[in-house]
């Protein structure tokens, strides 16, 4: 089973994610796709920290890694939190889709990825911004066509999507 949950900043969808992994199969891995630069962004991932259920293990993707390769060598329930800063961890926000896709469906266990809805917000002022928002976009619409749950998180609130 492949579940992506969307949502905007402080949607909820970390939460969420979290909640849907918690009731997958045993083991779970969480995986970390980002690292703390600054204080502001440590103590958001110790929050994060402190949500896992203490049997979780943690991996951590550093900049540049093969998601992919990661979530294939995995045992039981993946939680990728969040797409969106591996690929801004990524140079030029250059990675593999398909082959992240090609690993996602061969896993033999659960993955649930979090990521942002970037298509809903402010238009972004810079050429770069709007090339994130764009590579994301487009990274999340290609994990939605292979996952079999998609939920937009909205407020703390789940919205299911269904298929186009």
């Amino acid at each position: 089973m492949i579940a992506l949950v969307l949502g905007g900043a402080r949607s909820g969808k970390s939460e969420v994610g979290e909640s849907r992994a918690a009731g997958l199969p045993a083991p779970v891995t969480y995986v970390a796709t980002t690292v703390a630069a600054d204080e502001e962004m440590a103590g958001r991932i110790a929050a994060h920290r402190a949500r896992r259920l203490a049997t979780w293990t943690t991996v951590e993707v550093g900049q540049g890694e093969d998601l992919g390769a990661v979530l294939r060598s995995l045992p039981g329930t993946a939680l990728v939190d969040s797409l969106g800063a591996w690929l801004a961890g990524a140079t030029s926000f250059a990675v593999d889709g398909e082959r992240l896709c090609d690993e996602l469906t061969g896993r033999t266990g659960d993955t649930v990825l979090v990521t942002d809805e970037v298509g809903l917000g402010v238009h972004p002022s810079s050429e770069m911004g709007r090339q994130f928002r764009d590579e994301l976009g487009a990274l999340n619409r290609m994990v939605a066509a292979v996952a079999d749950e998609v939920l937009l998180v909205v407020a703390g609130r789940v919205l299911p999507l269904e298929r186009a």
